[in-house]
């Protein structure tokens, strides 16, 4: 009954830990899908940060759990999975979570997350311990999702410059200024689906691990999925907003009509990656759209020393939470 009561507080420790890292996604990024909203002036940052937090929540009515069993069943290998294997993870990903927001890089708390785990399975059992088609399919994504935003992003600026050649840019830029308003709201439900399942799988999978959760349920527990979707929604509303400068102004300068172009081609991605169960970086998805967008006026539009550091931002983000993690892992483990 005792060691029960141990592996209990243990467990509910690494529980709110895990919500706390969703907390943190979402406010890390929050900036993705409202960046163009209050950079285009349609929306304040106040009335924004509310409208794209209310949508995150919205999402868990919208979307199967498949990213969570990715997460949750498909990343490492069940037996490997301990609560020093969870703790590591969730340390490498929130550190750079930290790190990234400190210097307002939009890196990907996604990536962050899987690199934890990654890193903290190969402290324990070496390469042996991960699915490589999961994990396979979600580095596949780094590079798919920001070029569909790009090729997505700048495909509907086409299509929308071709549909309205004939009409004046002041009735253009009143039409859009509404139409941003819907392709928000539909990044901010695919920001949410996505996002929020990924620290739903990693619930889970602790559950599981330590034997609060059949590993032969075919979904978590409703709690688990109700608090989740919740934390994001509430780390969203409290914005970071250094980042928000970064990806609203320092890339390109953005009208409704681009913001609106950005948005749903992002939208159309991350929905696309949840209805197939990958986990995807959002913030990958809007940098590649955003792209997309300001190319199609001109390359020299898009500061692309900006969009580079950005770049390595990604490049960095699995191999460093991976080896904070690792380093976590064999702390945790030598300690306790």
């Amino acid at each position: 009954m005792g060691t029960m009561q141990v592996a209990f507080w243990v467990v509910a420790m690494l529980v709110v830990l895990a919500v706390l890292f969703d907390f943190m996604n979402g406010f890390h990024d929050a900036a993705n899908s409202i960046a163009t909203v209050v950079s285009t002036g349609v929306l304040k940052p106040q009335q924004a940060v509310l409208f794209a937090a209310f949508f995150n929540v919205l999402a868990v009515a919208f979307f199967e759990l498949k990213v969570a069993a990715t997460i949750g069943k498909g990343s490492i290998d069940a037996g490997v999975v301990d609560h020093h294997v969870i703790f590591g993870a969730l340390i490498g990903a929130i550190a750079w979570n930290v790190i990234t927001w400190f210097y307002g890089i939009p890196s990907s708390s996604s990536h962050a997350l899987i690199g934890g785990l990654v890193g903290a399975a190969i402290a324990k059992a070496g390469t042996k311990g991960l699915i490589m088609s999961g994990i396979g399919k979600t580095v596949l994504f780094i590079f798919v999702s920001p070029l569909l935003g790009f090729l997505l992003g700048s495909l509907l600026m086409v299509a929308v410059a071709w549909l309205f050649r004939r009409s004046s840019p002041l009735r253009v830029d009143n039409w859009f200024r509404r139409l941003q308003l819907v392709s928000a709201g539909l990044y901010s439900l695919g920001h949410g689906g996505n996002d929020a399942q990924k620290t739903i799988g990693l619930i889970w999978m602790l559950l599981i691990a330590s034997g609060y959760a059949s590993g032969t349920d075919h979904s978590p527990p409703t709690w688990v999925i109700g608090v989740c979707y919740l934390a994001i929604g509430l780390g969203t509303m409290f914005g970071g907003w250094r980042i928000v400068r970064t990806m609203g102004q320092k890339i390109t300068k953005l009208k409704p009509v681009g913001g609106f172009c950005a948005e749903t081609g992002g939208a159309i991605t991350l929905f696309l990656a949840t209805a197939l169960g990958v986990p995807v970086s959002t913030t990958h998805t809007i940098t590649g759209a955003i792209v997309g967008v300001g190319s199609t006026q001109r390359a020299s539009s898009v500061r692309w020393g900006v969009a580079g550091n950005i770049v390595w931002a990604w490049i960095f983000t699995i191999p460093a939470s991976a080896f904070i993690a690792g380093l976590f892992y064999w702390l945790s483990f030598t300690l306790f």
